[in-house]
């Protein structure tokens, strides 16, 4: 079967192929109403599909922009396991679609690199998460692209950075429970890595105990990974070891719902017996059963500023910026932290 051309819409429509390329490409303003619907007329007629493949050689743009999230640990989870993620895309894709763009998400491997990614797909700019100081970062610096990093503090002037002052969040989330009354307080968090954001709000969470004279105790420390499983774990042992232990702060919402249901399971309740307060408010926070009491980042902002902020370089409206833009935080209060004497 023949393939539409532009064209054939064209001479069905009577008009010039450079009238009917200034629709396709959204500037209809430089044609008539009268053009403009002939044209539209034709493409409804012959079932037109645009070969966006032809375009993007033509412009050399491929209106992709794609979204990586690097697995920094070793546990194989599908991306979007998290609803932290589902929610950071949906800001990406939202701000992303009123520009005639789109994401290709991809997930890389740990120590796999990004360049053959960004390489092979002709990406007009990139969004990447989490991202640490290790070999495959210095690849990035040879792609001629606009990138932003969402939550890494790499602190060079090679990329424009969006993220949280997380370890003000982690000192807030502690400060809160120990503000109830609590002494005993564990931590239960994702591998601590130098740089990265657990350990950051790992320092907050040591900060708000020697500001108040509490100590910190080691064992209270229950380190796995990012994920609800493993909040149910250290839930469990939490219960299990108890050792006085009234509170629990958990550095991202996923952990804290496992923590939650994991002291279920040995028989406490929450807050009643054991208080949790979460990190990043994810869209399940309110729906959670106790509600959780949660740091509550705009996650979906986050990915509108970073899309916005590749929008307007790659239109022109703005110069590379390799600035860190510093988003809110603020402690959202719930139904799983007590107050206690």
């Amino acid at each position: 079967m023949k393939r539409i051309t532009i064209k054939d819409v064209a001479e069905k429509a009577g008009v010039s192929t450079a009238a009917v390329s200034y629709v396709l490409n959204g500037r209809e303003g430089k044609v008539s109403e009268d053009t403009l619907a002939k044209i539209k007329q034709a493409i409804s007629e012959l079932n037109y599909i645009p070969d966006y493949s032809a375009r993007s050689l033509a412009s050399n743009r491929s209106n992709l922009i794609g979204v990586v999230i690097p697995q920094t640990e070793d546990q194989k989870q599908l991306l979007l396991e998290n609803p932290f993620y589902s929610d950071l895309i949906c800001g990406i894709e939202s701000e992303l679609r009123q520009h005639d763009y789109h994401i290709i998400l991809s997930g890389v491997e740990k120590n796999k690199g990004y360049l053959d990614l960004t390489m092979q797909r002709n990406l007009d700019g990139a969004v990447i998460m989490g991202i640490f100081q290790e070999s495959f970062y210095e690849d990035l610096k040879k792609v001629k692209m606009p990138i932003v990093l969402i939550d890494s503090y790499i602190n060079d002037d090679n990329f424009k950075k969006i993220r949280i002052d997380d370890e003000l969040g982690g000192y807030l989330a502690t400060k809160h429970l120990i503000d109830n009354g609590h002494t005993n307080i564990a931590l239960v968090t994702g591998t601590i890595r130098k740089d990265g954001v657990v350990e950051k709000r790992y320092l907050g969470y040591k900060r708000a105990l020697q500001e108040a004279n509490l100590f910190y105790n080691h064992d209270f420390v229950f380190e796995g990974s990012v994920s609800y499983e493993y909040g149910v774990e250290a839930g469990r042992q939490i219960a299990e070891q108890r050792q006085g232990i009234t509170a629990v702060f958990a550095t991202g919402d996923m952990m804290a719902f496992g923590a939650v249901n994991g002291l279920r399971d040995r028989g406490l309740t929450v807050p009643d017996d054991v208080s949790v307060i979460g990190f990043d408010d994810i869209s399940l926070a309110n729906i959670f059963i106790p509600k959780l009491t949660t740091v509550k980042q705009d996650v979906k902002a986050r990915g509108v500023a970073a899309a916005r902020y590749l929008m307007q370089v790659l239109e022109g409206k703005k110069e590379l910026d390799h600035t860190v833009t510093l988003l809110p935080i603020e402690i959202v209060e719930r139904e799983t932290v007590k107050k206690i004497n």
